[in-house]
């Protein structure tokens, strides 16, 4: 859990920092885990960004949605009352694969600390404009995941 100087927003969820800031990477381990509600639930994603498919657990964030981003085939996840965000939380990854999936998430994501069931994990929460809509993972994989996947790898090969 953050200490009393991280700030906490209207949900209750830490905001640890700049996405730059070295002293987040410090505090993670292979014990936290991460919920992923996006792109980064699938395994071919995931190959391509860390080398190898961590172990992948449904989960559903409560008070939250997956939400359409204006111009972007990815989501963000954003507070929403009655809301319920599907996804799958990562466990086991290492430091080199956090810093992997951190440099890999956009600037206006905040890593944040969020209550999922009985458990405290990490996701990412979006912190732009978000489209009215809600995110489809179905649908984004049957329209977009093969050029992503791509997109993901030549990614990967100039980091």
């Amino acid at each position: 859990m953050g200490s009393s100087r991280d700030p906490v927003d209207e949900s209750g969820a830490f905001v640890l920092g700049e996405r730059s800031a070295p002293a987040r990477r410090i505090a993670m381990t292979d014990a936290d885990r991460l919920f992923v509600y996006g792109t980064l639930q699938f395994p071919e994603v995931l190959v391509e960004l860390i080398g190898r498919r961590p172990e992948l657990v449904a989960g559903e964030l409560a008070g939250w949605r997956v939400a359409a981003l204006p111009g972007r085939v990815y989501p963000g996840l954003v507070p929403a009352a009655g809301g319920l965000a599907r996804g799958v939380v990562l466990s086991g990854l290492d430091a080199g694969e956090w810093a992997v999936l951190d440099a890999f998430e956009d600037d206006e994501y905040s890593l944040r600390r969020v209550v999922l069931g009985a458990d405290v994990v990490w996701t990412y929460v979006w912190t732009s404009v978000v489209a009215q809509d809600d995110w489809y993972a179905d649908r984004f994989a049957a329209e977009h995941l093969g050029s992503f996947v791509l997109h993901c790898a030549e990614w990967r090969r100039t980091l």
